[in-house]
């Protein structure tokens, strides 16, 4: 027990060392990227670095599972160059013996770990928005998904419209039973807006079988008029509605079973969503995995040399895995494969394939 603590503690240790490496890295970048992007609007240093503290944190827990891979070679290696492996096989001690209780304190930790990051990460993402469209000034469009509902807001140089439609098509540019409400910068509420249909098309939306109210009558519902269709100006477009949705990024992992619930039911398509929530889960298996296949790919006697060799195919093992994970990531996301097999496949393979070498390339 004690051993298997020690080399969990080695584990642990190098993890938050290159978790700490990276970080510092990767604030450094941002920021010289935030400065490059924003370089019109000419934000002060202080911004520059809420907007770079807002942002690492989601490409730091991207990387998670690379993090885990590279602290695992460090641990491997140092072991091996110390002779700590050759003393521990060489007390009745097998590496898969070995590895099996850190093995599993492993994947609780990384279960933490995502416990706690992800809500982090969530929210970050939301703020980080929220900062960027401070510093340009943008007002921006926005959808809200309530229950069945959809309220979408849009933004134009006289005021904004508020548009509400008890359900929408999957591509969310066709809206049933929609009511717009415009809103004046300097009058407030002057129209409402109750139709049939409304469809998106360059440059406004089309709506059919209108009724208008105008707010500013004695007698709105008196001398409403009533039209077959009506155009209502907007510099919306279909991506644009798309990325006003909640992005599954900004969504907290105990939260995403219920919007993707609320989106079916409003009509829309889940399957990021739904392809986010099963990769959030099966992260923990990845990370696992991920040290596993360091541990059983880099402890070797020393004296037979080839390290150097090692950590590399360990590296490249390791990237490939996780280029393999990103790419049926968008799989999954586009619907050519099965979310469950898209999001658990390269995870559980290669949990398996360390586990494999474990028991393969152990001498005794």
């Amino acid at each position: 027990m004690t051993l298997r603590l020690y080399l969990l503690r080695r584990l642990v240790v190098a993890f938050a060392m290159v978790l700490g490496v990276f970080l510092g890295m990767l604030l450094l970048l941002d920021m010289v990227e935030q400065m490059r992007r924003f370089s019109s609007e000419s934000p002060g240093l202080g911004q520059i670095l809420r907007l770079s503290a807002l942002n690492t944190p989601e490409a730091l827990y991207e990387i998670a599972p690379l993090v885990v891979l590279l602290s695992a070679i460090w641990v491997a290696l140092a072991w091996s160059r110390s002779s700590e492996a050759v003393i521990i096989r060489a007390s009745g001690w097998s590496l898969p013996r070995l590895v099996a209780l850190p093995g599993m304190a492993v994947l609780a930790l990384s279960i933490g770990f995502v416990a706690v990051m992800n809500p982090l990460v969530a929210a970050t993402a939301r703020e980080y928005a929220r900062a960027q469209a401070e510093i340009r000034h943008e007002q921006g469009s926005a959808i809200v998904v309530s229950g069945a509902e959809i309220w979408l807001r849009q933004a134009d140089p006289i005021g904004q419209t508020v548009i509400h439609a008890p359900r929408a098509e999957e591509t969310g540019t066709v809206l049933h039973d929609p009511t717009f409400l415009i809103y004046h910068a300097e009058e407030g509420l002057s129209v409402r807006l109750r139709a049939a249909r409304a469809d998106l098309q360059p440059g406004a939306w089309h709506l059919r079988d209108v009724k208008q109210w105008r707010l500013s009558d004695l007698n709105p519902e008196a001398q409403a008029q009533r039209m077959e269709s009506l155009l209502v100006a907007s510099d919306l477009s279909p991506e644009q509605i798309r990325d006003s949705f909640a992005q599954a990024r900004t969504v907290a992992l105990a939260q995403l079973p219920g919007f993707i619930a609320a989106l079916e039911r409003a009509g829309f398509a889940a399957l990021e969503h739904r392809m986010r929530l099963h990769m959030e889960l099966a992260l923990p298996v990845l990370m696992t995995g991920m040290a596993l296949l360091a541990l059983a790919l880099c402890t070797h006697h020393a004296r037979a040399g080839g390290g150097g060799i090692r950590a590399l195919v360990t590296i490249l093992a390791g990237f490939t895995l996780f280029f393999l994970r990103n790419f049926a990531q968008v799989l999954g996301e586009t619907g050519q494969v099965p979310v469950m097999l898209a999001a658990w496949g390269p995870p559980v393979a290669t949990l398996l394939l360390a586990v494999g070498l474990l028991l393969n390339l152990e001498e005794g």
